[in-house]
């Protein structure tokens, strides 16, 4: 009999807002229908998208949040076995706060990966070892706000794809699988950013056997590049999100079933997120999520599409939409210059904003920022407005 090792994999995890409650106090009660599922899978991966510490919140670009050290408790219900910290808010609360975060998992016996004490620790992989399976997992995230590690000081793994490449295809001889996750690109955009789908294609021409991402807190699509799938955002997962609309409100994890010397094979597994937690989807609404992932993942098959697809975002914010920017990263700076300068700063430094910028002006110059193929735009639209039936 054939062995085989089955993993889930979820994105977007934050014990903030309207969850920190639910997920120190009633912890099992907040996965519902997700629960028995998620146990039984051999392993279980979330990406933490919070400190747990109550050292000060530092000045960024975008929010800066905490959870509470005890929502460690709906972790350990799950039982999730490792966490990854590559994200924009893992130093939220600064260094003492990645320290305190570190403390609590370790203490719970989780495992964790994308952060550390100096650019080596961060970069290290987390490694499964697991029914004689050896599975290495890389993360990386786009270090935003100056906190990618460097040799000398904390941080989280910072993009750097060529290095990571290389690095794969040195080690890739030690392990049956090696997967990547990477935190990148717009937020709650339908299609990646252009530069995401570039590094995807590079990563796995170099032998990554799965490429996983978040930070969009929508879902996207998923493409394949030679035999690796390649899956751009799994959505939120335990994160809260004060919208009604729709897109932020869905997501899905992976369950990845590794047999040796097989190809992986991929199961989306959809749910809603509730104001009292994740409940699965059923019947209808799993036929039109399948539906979507399909239109989702339609044009990221080849080179010209995908960049179409990312047109479409730029084409549907338009030149109003960088007018707008502007203005609210002046006013910020008027009010409260630190603030301002944070976010002017992400915009300039930070592959996801400098991309949507360099693009944006480039084509409001040459008279090109709204040719985009209607039915991309349209999705665009679709998720910039569509809301949650009351």
């Amino acid at each position: 009999m054939k062995k085989r090792l089955k993993i889930a994999f979820a994105a977007d995890w934050a014990p903030i807002r309207k969850f920190a409650p639910l997920l120190t106090a009633q912890a099992e009660n907040f996965y519902h229908g997700l629960l028995p599922r998620l146990r039984r899978c051999d392993y279980r991966i979330v990406n933490l998208e919070s400190p747990l510490s109550t050292a000060p919140l530092i000045v960024k670009s975008g929010a800066a949040f905490a959870g509470d050290q005890e929502a460690v408790n709906a972790l350990t219900c799950v039982p999730f076995d490792a966490a990854l910290l590559a994200n924009n808010h893992t130093f939220d609360c600064g260094d003492a706060g990645f320290l305190d975060t570190v403390a609590a998992l370790r203490k719970n016996g989780i495992a964790y990966a994308g952060a550390g004490e100096h650019l080596a620790a961060a970069r290290k992989p987390l490694i499964i070892e697991k029914k004689d399976f050896r599975i290495a997992v890389f993360t990386m995230s786009e270090g935003e706000d100056e906190k990618g590690a460097t040799k000398s000081h904390p941080g989280v793994r910072p993009w750097e794809v060529d290095f990571l490449a290389d690095e794969i295809r040195q080690t890739k001889g030690d392990f049956d699988f090696v997967f990547v996750s990477l935190h990148c690109g717009l937020e709650y955009q339908p299609y990646p950013s252009f530069y995401v789908w570039e590094a995807c294609r590079r990563l796995a021409g170099a032998g990554a056997d799965l490429i996983v991402g978040h930070h969009p807190h929508v879902p996207q699509g998923m493409t394949f590049f030679g035999k690796t799938p390649v899956f751009f955002s799994l959505g939120n997962f335990g994160f809260y999100q004060p919208t009604a609309l729709f897109y932020r409100k869905i997501g899905f994890y992976l369950e990845i079933e590794a047999e040796k010397n097989a190809p992986l094979r991929c199961t989306p597994v959809p749910y809603k997120i509730a104001d009292d937690g994740l409940h699965l989807l059923q019947n209808e609404d799993v036929a039109g999520f399948q539906k979507l992932l399909g239109e989702l993942s339609e044009p990221l098959t080849d080179e010209k599409n995908a960049r179409d697809a990312w047109h479409a975002v730029l084409a549907y914010h338009g030149i109003a939409g960088f007018e707008e920017e502007l203005q609210r990263i002046l006013s910020q700076w008027q009010n409260a210059p630190a603030k301002g300068a944070a976010m002017l700063r992400n915009r300039l430094l930070c592959m996801q904003h400098a991309t949507q910028w360099r693009d944006g002006l480039s084509r409001i110059i040459d008279g090109t920022i709204s040719d985009a193929p209607a039915e991309y735009v349209e999705m665009v639209r679709r998720y910039h407005t569509r809301e949650v039936k009351k």
